[in-house]
């Protein structure tokens, strides 16, 4: 890392405290897509609880990092407001094959009805949260998701529960300038690197959001990059610039960061890669000198975390 203040892509405590539990923006996620998975299953009105009452025990049939318990609780606050859910381990926590998660107690209909939903949400978002814990334990406050996401927020959520940095939680909430951005921007001015130039010179820092990132293909765009924002940090005192330097891969991510280093430009700016970057070639990543590996993989196409429930007889 080259500063110990870290990167700016750790937005998990807009989503999350682990006193207060969920934001008012995760709670409206969870909301929008509670509802939107109960009503692909057929459920369209809350329950009234009018039928026998159960008990039924969340078991874990696999190992992994518990996420999504407040989804649950929200979920069933509104659609089974009869329904008592108590948790034998808290959200984030480690869960073993076998372990007994939660009991729900309440109407047999409602249960039955919201079953497949609720281990359909703790499977799927445990799973992303170990496999954020997977990588983030190899390579500690490095390992961000991106904006390729299946369930939004709550996606970013889990990888948070599981120790990896959420990065931008939406468009809006950082300003990230690609190539497609500058090229509609400056169409008059030739080549990617003057434009960049042109845009760090000109942004208005204040309309930028947690932070401002910029993406490069080639070394001469960051070096470009990192000059004019240590200018334009001499001037106006603005935090450091996040570059992205995208399908780099490992030898010319560390070639960057020592010439950059060289060059005394290093302090100004925040180093990412993205693309390519494989659980299997970690370690090459960790020994280049970046701040921050950004990757999908970590919340794309992960393996849910198998859970079953089971009503006593």
């Amino acid at each position: 890392m080259a500063d110990k203040s870290g990167p700016p892509h750790d937005r998990g405590a807009v989503l999350w405290d682990a006193t207060s539990g969920p934001s008012r923006m995760l709670i409206s996620s969870i909301d929008r897509w509670t509802s939107s998975l109960l009503a692909d299953d057929g459920v369209d009105m809350p329950f009234m609880g009018n039928n026998e009452s159960v008990n039924a025990t969340i078991i874990a049939r696999s190992d992994g990092i518990l996420a999504g318990c407040a989804a649950v609780e929200h979920m069933l606050q509104i659609w089974a407001g009869g329904l008592q859910i108590s948790w034998s381990h808290g959200e984030g926590r480690s869960i073993s094959s076998g372990d007994e998660i939660a009991i729900i107690r309440g109407d047999k209909e409602a249960v039955l009805a919201m079953e497949r939903t609720i281990l359909n949400i703790l499977g799927q978002l445990s799973g992303i949260a170990t496999e954020s814990k997977k990588w983030s334990s190899k390579a500690p406050g490095q390992i961000a998701c991106t904006r390729k996401t299946i369930w939004g927020l709550l996606d970013k959520w889990a990888v948070h529960l599981g120790g990896g940095l959420t990065h931008r939680l939406s468009k809006q909430d950082a300003k990230m300038i690609k190539e497609n951005d500058l090229a509609v921007m400056y169409p008059d001015i030739d080549g990617n690197g003057a434009r960049i130039s042109r845009y760090l010179s000109e942004v208005n820092i204040d309309e930028c959001g947690a932070f401002l990132e910029v993406e490069v293909r080639e070394e001469k765009e960051a070096i470009m990059a990192a000059f004019t924002w240590s200018e334009r940090r001499m001037v106006d005192g603005c935090d450091r610039l996040v570059i992205m330097l995208d399908n780099f891969g490992p030898e010319r991510c560390k070639s960057v960061a020592d010439e950059l280093s060289e060059m005394g430009l290093r302090e100004h700016v925040v180093l990412e890669a993205s693309g390519g970057i494989l659980l299997a070639n970690l370690e090459d990543w960790r020994e280049c000198g970046l701040d921050v590996l950004s990757t999908s993989t970590i919340n794309r196409g992960t393996t849910p975390v198998d859970l079953s429930m089971l009503i006593e007889n």
